[in-house]
């Protein structure tokens, strides 16, 4: 028989191993249990991020077809703004508008409305509607202020945005379950209406959708607006253009007149002139024999008188000389005796004619003639008239110890001659009219110092006929300066 402790000992080294495989065992069981959970967490990770993929990849197959029909959209917009802004015509503008077009913005069925002159709604445009539909429409539409005002207040109603009784009331009205109402608006309010509209089995109304047909009904606003207002212009082009071409013929009619009087004037004068001429020869012939004293000696009173008589005779002779150059002027009938000469040696020749009566009233004169100044194609005879005649009047307003100053300076094309007085001047008032016959300043030196008024008359006369132009600047005071151009060629 064994050792009992040898026995014990082996029974209690199998007992101890057995006890460690058990808790070897228990705690690989345990580390399997921790694995499997781990391993379910990880699965049920990969589920939901395979869910969170899938429900992504929904949207943004969603949001692509949002896009994609966003950007039809826009191109529709486009190719239609391009087609209807071409047209100044309101009626081309709805014509442009057609089938095709509409169905590129993804939509079935159209309307387009505008107002007409008495403010009801009038039908422009139409696809997917009888002609009675639209008459209900039309009255069922202005009959609904709500919508009216909604509209009017720049708002788009839509089968996404509208409230469910207005939604069922326009659904039905428009056989449409998804639609779109926008305003036609210009600067002057809502001139119309667009609506826009699909059947059950389309796609949803989206912002999108209000948007894109916001901006078209803006667009037929835009372009009816400038369609109207080029009606506008062009109507009240052709109107201004008949009452220009109306106006032209009264113009020229009233032109014709005031040159057949003005013709008629010319003749008057000429002819009453020339009666004038032959008694005023006789007058000044006698006076002449008398003074002589071929019919016997003439007391001295008598000849005092008879000077006069002369002297007037004179001034009534020059003033009808005067009054014929002006005329024939007038009518053409002065033929001009154009011939080179030298401007300097004109107003050198009128200073020795007035050089006397500017030493009475001790008046200094002055001048500044440019030596470049070439020849110049005038009558010589008629410019030194333009000379004399404003120097004298230099000279009789200017007092004594004045100055008179003329000056001549030349461009390429005109010479431009002032003559300066430091006189009494001219009141602003008389400028204008300062040119016109037998018109005289009311100044103290008129009343005492007898004139016919033509002086100057004959000036502006005789500048016009070398195709000059004359004028007159003045201060009272501090004197007047008389201004003339004439052409080098």
């Amino acid at each position: 028989m064994e050792n009992p402790d040898i026995i014990i000992s082996i029974l209690s080294a199998i007992i101890l191993s057995l006890l460690i495989a058990v808790i070897v065992f228990v705690q690989q069981f345990h580390k399997s249990q921790e694995s499997l959970k781990k391993l379910k967490d990880s699965f049920e990770r990969l589920d939901e991020q395979a869910k969170l993929i899938v429900k992504t990849d929904l949207e943004l197959n969603k949001a692509q077809e949002e896009l994609d029909k966003r950007l039809n959209g826009l191109d529709a917009l486009q190719k239609t703004s391009r087609r209807i802004t071409t047209t100044l015509d309101e009626q081309e503008i709805f014509q442009r508008l057609d089938k095709s077009m509409i169905i590129n913005f993804g939509f079935e069925k159209n309307l387009v409305f505008i107002h007409d002159k008495t403010g009801k709604l009038q039908p422009r445009l139409n696809l997917g509607f009888s002609d009675k539909d639209v008459l209900t429409i039309i009255a069922q539409i202005e009959k609904d202020t709500s919508i009216i005002n909604t509209l009017k207040e720049g708002h788009t109603i839509s089968s996404a945005n509208a409230q469910h009784q207005r939604k069922e009331f326009l659904m039905r009205l428009l056989n449409s379950n998804y639609f779109v109402l926008a305003p036609i608006l210009t600067k002057n309010g809502m001139i119309g209406i667009v609506f826009v509209g699909n059947s059950a089995y389309a796609e949803t109304v989206t912002e999108s959708d209000e948007e894109i047909v916001s901006i078209l009904a803006s667009q037929i606003g835009q372009a009816t607006e400038n369609a109207r207002l080029f009606e506008e212009a062009f109507r009240a082009s052709q109107i201004l253009e008949t009452k220009v071409h109306e106006r032209t013929q009264q113009l020229a009619s009233a032109l014709e007149d005031v040159q057949n009087i003005s013709k008629s004037k010319s003749e008057f004068i000429s002819s009453v002139s020339h009666e004038l001429r032959t008694p005023l020869t006789s007058i000044k012939g006698y006076a002449s024999i008398l003074m002589a004293g071929k019919l016997g000696e003439v007391p001295e009173e008598v000849r005092k008188r008879l000077e006069k008589i002369n002297i007037h005779s004179d001034n009534l002779v020059q003033f009808i000389n005067n009054l014929l150059d002006i005329s024939r002027i007038e009518s053409g009938r002065v033929e001009m005796n154009m011939t080179k000469c030298a401007l300097a040696a004109i107003i050198e020749n009128v200073h020795d004619l007035l050089t006397p009566q500017l030493k009475d009233k001790n008046i200094e004169w002055k001048t500044d003639i440019d030596p470049n100044i070439p020849d110049m194609l005038l009558d010589q005879h008629q410019a030194e008239r333009i000379f004399i005649n404003l120097i004298s009047n230099a000279i009789k307003f200017t007092p004594p110890g004045g100055i008179i100053m003329v000056k001549a300076h030349a461009n390429s094309q005109v010479v431009a001659v002032t003559v300066s007085d430091t006189g009494m001047g001219i009141n602003e008032k008389d400028i204008p009219k300062l040119f016109d016959e037998f018109y005289r300043v009311d100044n103290e030196i008129n009343q005492q110092v007898k004139g016919t008024g033509l002086g100057l008359a004959l000036v502006k006369k005789i500048v016009e006929a070398h195709r000059g132009r004359i004028w007159v600047t003045s201060q009272l005071n501090k004197g007047s300066t008389f201004h003339f151009t004439l052409p080098i060629q």
